[in-house]
């Protein structure tokens, strides 16, 4: 008999960030990126699986129904003190499930390494934030960090869209409502949510994930109405980011899409997490800025992502980091190795990789 409950309190020891529990092997925990087995734990066999599922799904019917028929299903699942995000698949018709642990208390957002120039932002009386990166480089820490910034500073009202719910706010300054997307939740989906957020009166949208054009219409139609929304997408750029949006839309509608995104976007942060010197995550952020420069390539008829990283790279007095500027630094304040910093970038930009590291070093000895 598999003991869950064991597995769920070693993760919760070990500060594991997720769990992986599949047919064949031994329990597994993502501890700092690597993946470890739980040693005193058996491997798993069929008979676990089910075993598992029945825990987790806990007679719910309609869940039950969903992964009947799909195969998969995202739920959340609440374990002492902490929140558990769920994903169960299939794997040769077995159950394996993949478990997201998240604290009911967020790191100070001081300690995330997210740039002052993204706080300052959350002024903005509306447009479009988007935060993005690929899955597991903390976009949802960093989403709801600056949930929790505003409720902490500011008079407003919060309405999130999520899948399912991760952290649970409490309102403080501001009032801040949580909904859940999925069949039989809050909202069916992320784009009708977004929509009749328009009735709720909301200052602040902020949108789980922007995954069709439909949820980016939405997203879209609010930033207009006088809203500030606040987006995640999977991508691993800045520039990559814009071409994510404009590939939404059918070529014909691309040229109005490209001058509303020129208009509306405020910001775009997009984040690494990579594993430092000592052990730790750090975050390795790109930030744009949409300036009148920014702006105007956005529109250009032919997007091209190299001129939005030049405009970024040249535009640091504007609150604009590269990803290459973020990483010298790293080098530079012996946070990251340099063979680690050159792996996060193209052969083609190693040489101003370390150009900027040079002037950084430079920089830092005249201030010593």
């Amino acid at each position: 008999m598999v003991q869950i409950e064991k597995i769920l309190d070693e993760a919760i020891k070990r500060d594991a960030s997720d769990i992986h529990l599949i047919c064949g092997i031994k329990p597994m925990l993502r501890i700092i990126r690597d993946l470890v087995p739980v040693e005193d734990a058996d491997v798993l066999v069929e008979d676990d699986m089910t075993e598992i599922y029945d825990y987790f799904i806990r007679g719910n019917i309609e869940r039950d129904r969903i992964y009947d028929e799909t195969r998969k299903i995202d739920m959340s699942y609440e374990y002492g003190n902490i929140r558990l995000r769920i994903n169960v698949s299939s794997e040769e018709d077995i159950p394996i499930f993949t478990l997201r642990l998240i604290k009911n208390t967020l790191p100070p957002y001081e300690s995330l390494g997210i740039p002052e120039v993204v706080r300052k932002m959350l002024d903005q009386p509306q447009g479009l934030m988007l935060v993005t990166g690929k899955t597991n480089s903390g976009k949802t820490t960093t989403l709801n960090a600056l949930i929790n910034e505003i409720n902490e500073k500011m008079n407003k009202k919060i309405l999130t869209l999520e899948n399912p719910v991760e952290y649970r706010h409490k309102c403080k300054n501001s009032i801040i409502v949580q909904k859940e997307i999925g069949n039989g939740k809050d909202a069916t989906s992320f784009s009708s949510g977004v929509k009749n957020s328009l009735r709720e009166d909301c200052d602040i949208v902020v949108i789980g994930e922007i995954r069709d054009k439909e949820t980016m219409d939405a997203a879209i139609e609010t930033a207009e109405s006088g809203h500030l929304v606040i987006g995640t997408l999977h991508t691993k750029s800045c520039a990559e980011t814009l071409d994510r949006i404009i590939d939404f839309y059918e070529v014909r509608d691309q040229a109005s899409i490209k001058f509303l995104i020129g208009s509306l976007l405020k910001m775009v942060l997009s984040q690494r997490l990579i594993k430092g010197i000592d052990g730790s995550l750090i975050l390795v952020p790109e930030v744009m800025v949409v300036d009148n420069i920014i702006s105007g390539l956005i529109r250009k008829e032919k997007l091209a992502n190299s001129e939005v990283e030049d405009a970024i790279q040249s535009g640091s007095e504007k609150g604009n980091i590269s990803l290459i500027n973020s990483l010298a630094k790293l080098f530079v304040d012996d946070r990251i190795t340099l063979e680690q910093a050159k792996a996060q970038i193209e052969e083609k930009n190693v040489e101003i990789l370390n150009r900027t590291i040079m002037q950084l070093k430079i920089k830092k000895d005249r201030l010593i």
